[in-house]
């Protein structure tokens, strides 16, 4: 195939991504879709798997680089603008007990995933990422993990599925355990547990949104405190895995032969140093956030669209075991880190 033939064909990959992103859009701007508060991103992924178990045979395989290409350089670049929806003054906003709860949260909760996982004797890749995505930020977590490591793309999309139904489950389940006097918290703490625990930000709005706007404040921005933390997680994890290849190269479902530096992730902090500076207006930052969700959206429909039904049952139950696991000491460890340590730290 000539060279240009290459080309007008993964352009017809990223154009049909391109077609069902705009359709995630249109659906996730309906009334029930925003009451569920699920971004167009999760929209995106399920379009996609729809896609894969129907139409993905009946289209030309020439067309198949361009959807590559959707879920590698574009959620690259998607997870890049993501720093424009966070500042360093979010830090200074919340002070440092609210950093250090996070840091425990990420820290044990991927610690215990990835232990967990091997006891359940899962998949190395599949642990890592529902792992990080319980672990941080959700989906976007997973996705940007995903393009620090090398997994195939049904893979994420299990991880996605994960996070997405324990983050929705804990969006409902907090404000009602709250409103009936359960989790016995002030509304300053109940934003600090809420902001670290509860997987996507999506999910937080929502949840913070149905308990009061002293507990989404305060939520909100220790949850974009946790969405900073990928960085180093990311860096850690490409520094591991390469250890891990170099250690046991028999063994290596995640290839990276030496340590390779995620760059898009030190873009990524270096977005969010520039969007601290307030030298943008804001209708610039939210055109930046409206493009950026649509990439990874993009991104998302792509790996939806490499995920068919068979490979969900080669996955099999254990990753939502692991992911059950995490919700569970989420919501029992970030209680406890809010109702005891933080009033302490205060």
């Amino acid at each position: 195939m000539k060279l240009s033939e290459q080309r007008s064909s993964m352009l017809h990959g990223i154009l049909l991504m391109a077609l069902f992103s705009c359709a995630a859009f249109y659906i996730g701007d309906t009334d029930l879709v925003k009451r569920l508060s699920l971004s167009p991103m999760i929209v995106g992924i399920i379009l996609g798997m729809l896609y894969a178990n129907s139409l993905r045979n009946n289209l030309p395989e020439t067309w198949t680089p361009g959807i590559a290409f959707c879920s590698k350089r574009i959620l690259r670049l998607g997870i890049i603008l993501y720093g424009f929806r966070l500042t360093f003054q979010d830090i200074s906003a919340v002070g440092l007990p609210a950093i250090c709860i996070d840091a425990i949260i990420v820290g044990s909760t991927i610690a215990i995933g990835i232990l967990i996982g091997r006891l359940l004797k899962m998949d190395r890749g599949i642990a890592l990422l529902a792992s990080v995505g319980s672990a941080i930020c959700g989906a976007a977590a997973v996705l940007g993990t995903e393009s620090a490591i090398k997994v195939k793309p049904y893979k994420t999309a299990v991880a996605v599925a994960t996070v997405v139904i324990f983050g929705t489950l804990a969006m409902f389940l907090y404000p009602m355990l709250y409103k009936a006097g359960i989790f016995d918290l002030s509304p300053d703490l109940m934003g600090i547990f809420a902001g670290s625990t509860i997987h996507e930000v999506a999910h937080v709005v929502g949840a913070g949104n149905a308990m009061g706007k002293e507990v989404s404040d305060a939520a909100i921005i220790v949850k974009m405190i946790r969405v900073m933390m990928l960085v180093p997680v990311l860096l850690i994890i490409s520094w591991d895995v390469a250890r891990q290849a170099r250690l046991h190269p028999e063994n290596d479902t995640m290839e990276r032969g030496k340590i390779q530096i995620p760059w898009f992730a030190i873009l990524f902090l270096a977005a969010i140093c520039f969007n601290s500076l307030d030298l943008l207006p804001e209708g610039v930052v939210n055109a930046i956030n409206t493009l950026c969700t649509f990439l990874l959206t993009m991104a998302m429909t792509a790996l939806g669209a490499e995920t068919s039904i068979e490979k969900f049952k080669k996955a099999g139950a254990k990753p939502f075991a692991l992911a059950a696991i995490l919700f569970v000491w989420l919501i029992g460890a970030g209680y406890c880190l809010a109702k005891f340590v933080v009033p302490v730290l205060l």
